[in-house]
């Protein structure tokens, strides 16, 4: 196969399709990190989607020739991802947060949050074995897996799925009809916390936007297929951020967590609030990407306002005999 477009003039067998499939990936230099870290993983999953059978069954097809159907099928998907740098997970619309399948398309980001590794593990050790959130809120759900995959988590939760986008929120829908969770999830169109005006939670979620100006021009082909709303958080990448720390302790219930990617942006966010106590949590991303933090400890570390001079003269008339 010398061309993705060429057909061989001989059978082929899956293992040599996907052999061949990276050898020309990594010829065009191609870009990943959406479900995928590498072109033999890339080929891979593009070849299974083209055969039509669970990425588990591979192995069984890896010594068989190909039908001449799916090696149609995955010849245009492996020119398509060459040519349009298009993600395999749009080409699929397919993406897997641990065990869970998503739907995706081009008016969502890909999943592909650590927070969903956290969840797996139930939040421990921050949240205690029995603790269970009855109220749970997803900021910038996009896709809907954060909220789907706390829903799983945590059984007896209600979970609140919010995002500014209406496509967005559109993918997230089919995503909560196909995992059966529309009693339990309810999805709202609002900027952050506006439509949900004095609700509180008992653990809020968010993966925000927090790609830099500056860090979004240098981002490969594949990630400018993502929508821009759903990576860019303004100069510094921290503009809601921002939002969402001085927000987030009005709809927190007593002894509530906020959990949040920002990146790898930990010591920017630590630069730009030294005086809240995050927790970073350990991920397979390291330990730089995602923060927690409790409604008290941030209330605890609010700056303290003092009263105006004319304030205090007001008092002290009132107090006056």
């Amino acid at each position: 196969m010398t061309r993705a477009h060429t057909l061989p003039a001989q059978p082929i067998t899956a293992r040599q399709l996907i052999a061949a499939a990276a050898k020309q990936f990594r010829t065009a230099r191609l870009a990943y990190g959406h479900g995928t870290l590498n072109a033999d993983d890339e080929a891979a999953w593009l070849t299974v989607h083209a055969l039509g059978c669970p990425f588990e069954e591979l192995p069984a097809h890896l010594e068989l020739p190909l039908p001449l159907a799916a090696l149609k099928r995955a010849q245009r998907l492996f020119e398509r991802r060459i040519t349009e740098r298009i993600p395999a997970a749009y080409l699929t619309h397919e993406a897997w947060l641990g065990e869970h399948r998503f739907y995706v398309d081009e008016r969502v980001i890909v999943p592909r949050s650590y927070i969903a590794e956290l969840l797996r593990a139930r939040l421990r050790p921050w949240l205690p074995p029995r603790y269970k959130p009855q109220t749970i809120l997803d900021l910038c759900t996009g896709s809907g897996c954060l909220a789907i995959v706390a829903a799983h988590t945590f059984p007896i939760s209600q979970v609140d799925g919010v995002d500014l986008s209406k496509d967005a929120l559109a993918v997230a829908r089919r995503n909560v009809r196909q995992h059966r969770l529309a009693e339990r999830i309810q999805l709202k169109h609002s900027d952050l916390f506006e439509a949900l005006h004095d609700r509180c939670y008992d653990l809020i979620l968010s993966n925000p936007p927090y790609v830099g100006v500056s860090a979004m021009r240098a981002l490969p082909a594949e990630f400018r297929h993502e929508p821009a709303m759903a990576l860019e958080g303004g100069r510094d990448g921290l503009d809601l951020v921002r939002r969402l720390l001085k927000e987030v302790p009005s709809h927190l219930n007593a002894g509530g967590w906020l959990v949040m990617e920002v990146g790898h942006y930990r010591t920017r966010v630590e630069r730009a609030f030294p005086r809240l106590p995050f927790i970073w949590a350990e991920t397979s991303g390291g330990d730089d990407c995602v923060l927690l933090i409790q409604k008290e400890a941030l209330l605890s570390a609010a700056p303290r306002v003092r009263p105006s001079t004319t304030a205090v003269a007001r008092r002290r008339r009132a107090t006056s005999p």
